[in-house]
């Protein structure tokens, strides 16, 4: 009797076993199907957001920023720079100062990017006819970081947003230190566009990337991003360091620069002249905004300073 109750006991237990077996089983299976379709519907939300919106970034900073962050686009910028590959084969829209209207207007953008530098040039063309663009604010590394959290959290790219940002910020970091173990050089900034030239002040972004790379600039406490040269003025100053920032076409700006060096006799007082520190840089490592090179573009300019 008692060896009957024992095999009995016995049985019940491994019934136990199973029904818990089976139940946390379940249990399992429920977890993981409901972690698929969580993961199904982040999914989902994004192509939703890439199927809903239309998205045309006009200049080549702002391709590079959507491509970043995993955004599609319906068109282009005409740019003989390179462009993300996600967009080969898109329509192109004309020049990022000049876009096509018509082009763009034909494409039925949700959203049409361009930069805060040329609002004042293309605000009214865009609003006759009926595009409300989006200029995004690229003067300055710091808002250029904020605009592509904004964005990102627009278009549900904010982990996206952040992880760019973050590893931006780390690399500028890093590079940015090797300029603290050296003496601060007095720099002067010119930006050279075909036929003429202005000096950048410390708010334009290659002020900023002066700044960053322990330069000072000596158009510091100025509020516009440029203002007109004055030869007499700036030798005055008399920088250690003098850089030329072509934009545009750079080849007619560096033979412009070569000429008014050779021919203006102001020029061979600088001291900058003097010692053989005039330094060319070229788009589009160098532009007029900032771009997602930064930290590439702000190492070259500290082994420029600090050669």
């Amino acid at each position: 009797m008692i060896k009957e109750t024992k095999v009995n006991s016995r049985k019940l237990h491994m019934v136990v076993l199973c029904i818990i077996f089976v139940v946390l089983s379940a249990c399992t299976n429920s977890i993981k199907e409901n972690e698929n379709k969580v993961k199904e519907k982040k999914d989902e939300n994004k192509t939703t957001v890439q199927d809903e919106n239309r998205i045309i970034p006009t200049t080549v900073a702002v391709a590079h920023i959507l491509d970043a962050l995993n955004l599609d686009a319906v068109a282009i910028p005409t740019t003989i720079y390179d462009l993300p590959k996600r967009y080969e084969g898109l329509p192109e829209v004309g020049s990022p100062m000049s876009p096509d209207m018509e082009i763009v207007k034909s494409l039925n953008p949700t959203e049409v990017f361009s930069v805060t530098t040329l609002e004042a040039d293309l605000k009214k063309t865009f609003d006759e006819v009926g595009i409300n663009a989006s200029y995004v604010n690229l003067q300055s590394i710091d808002s250029m970081k904020a605009a592509i959290l904004e964005i990102g959290e627009k278009y549900k790219r904010t982990e996206e947003a952040m992880k760019l940002v973050t590893e931006l910020e780390g690399k500028i970091t890093a590079i940015s230190m090797k300029a603290e173990l050296n003496e601060s050089p007095k720099v002067l900034i010119l930006l050279g566009i075909p036929g003429s030239y202005l000096v950048a002040t410390e708010n334009s972004y290659i002020g900023d990337l002066v700044r960053l790379a322990g330069g000072q600039n000596v158009m510091s406490g100025q509020e516009p991003e440029y203002l007109p040269s004055n030869t007499e003025f700036l030798q005055q100053s008399n920088p250690d360091i003098i850089i030329r920032l072509a934009h545009g076409l750079p080849e007619q700006v560096v033979e412009m620069f070569n000429e008014e060096f050779t021919t203006n006799d102001i020029w061979k007082h600088f001291d900058a002249v003097k010692n053989g520190r005039v330094y060319d840089l070229d788009e589009p490592l160098f532009g007029t905004t900032a771009t997602l090179a930064v930290p590439q573009a702000l190492e070259e300019l500290i082994n420029i300073m600090y050669p």
